[in-house]
């Protein structure tokens, strides 16, 4: 199935996904948004894209994110991006969000004094309100600050905490990159890149975005590497197996729960089940 085929018969039958996938059935194991499950990746993400740039408008906290983030890696690499694929990343996901290159020089500088906080990334797991399952991805210099003010939030929008593994076993860990879509032909970009873990591949606003599985990162950005593509971000993401579907009122207590989670300055992300 060619690739601007899938995407009219996308565009065309979106609300007829279940039948489809019935009675269509791709040859070639990588499909481009055609199977049910990656119509619900590409929803989850997009609402999730969406949501993070109306946040973003706030640029401290954005910046403070990725300077604790430029910090880890600095820690845990070394402040040679040349030779720290993780601070390769960071820094451009970084430029992509146009944090200023003082600050970035900033952050890797601060990384390399002794007395500069030592940041844990630490994920929670709980379920909202209506049995909405949640995913919470913090970085936090204190454990015990950080998990009492997400307890909290939980209690008070009547859900709960749960314990390590009680929900995540419903998402599907992904790594994205995103780069521009340039000269590239996608379906020969897709053959050349489903040796390094490719999954998914699809357009958007001259937008490519690859999906590979959380595991194949590194194996993915270093044959983007080699091929010369310019990133603009790489990160991580949870896609929900199955989304559950809520009235709109009910979606509105949901939506503040994960409005009050992402405002404290140790979350980086939320990721639920919410269709």
């Amino acid at each position: 199935m060619s690739f601007i085929f899938s995407e009219l018969l996308f565009l065309a039958v979106e609300g007829l996904f279940l039948p489809l996938k019935n009675a269509l059935h791709p040859p070639k194991e990588i499909t481009i948004f055609v199977s049910y499950k990656q119509h619900i990746m590409g929803r989850a993400f997009e609402f999730r894209k969406e949501r993070k740039f109306k946040r973003w408008d706030k640029m401290s906290k954005v910046f403070t994110r990725l300077g604790k983030e430029i910090v880890m890696a600095v820690k845990v690499g070394g402040p040679d991006p040349s030779s720290n694929a993780k601070l390769r990343t960071v820094i451009q996901n970084a430029k992509g969000a146009q944090m200023p290159k003082d600050r970035i020089e900033g952050a890797i500088k601060r990384a390399s004094n002794k007395d500069e906080k030592d940041y844990e990334e630490v994920v929670y797991e709980g379920y909202g309100p209506f049995g909405i399952a949640f995913i919470v991805e913090s970085s936090t210099d204190n454990t015990n600050r950080t998990v009492a003010n997400v307890r909290s939030y939980f209690a008070k929008a009547g859900g709960s905490m749960g314990t390590s593994g009680s929900v995540s076993f419903m998402f599907e860990h992904k790594a994205v990159f995103r780069f521009a879509k340039a000269a590239y032909d996608l379906e020969e970009l897709e053959l050349e890149l489903i040796d390094f873990g490719l999954t998914e591949i699809a357009e958007n606003e001259g937008e490519i975005f690859a999906y590979t599985e959380f595991e194949d990162f590194g194996l993915m950005q270093k044959a983007l590497e080699d091929r010369q593509i310019e990133v603009i971000s790489a990160d991580f993401q949870r896609f929900p197996t199955t989304l559950t579907e809520l009235t709109e009122e009910q979606e509105e207590l949901i939506h503040k729960l994960i409005d009050r989670l992402e405002e404290d300055d140790d979350v980086n992300q939320v990721f639920t089940n919410l269709a």
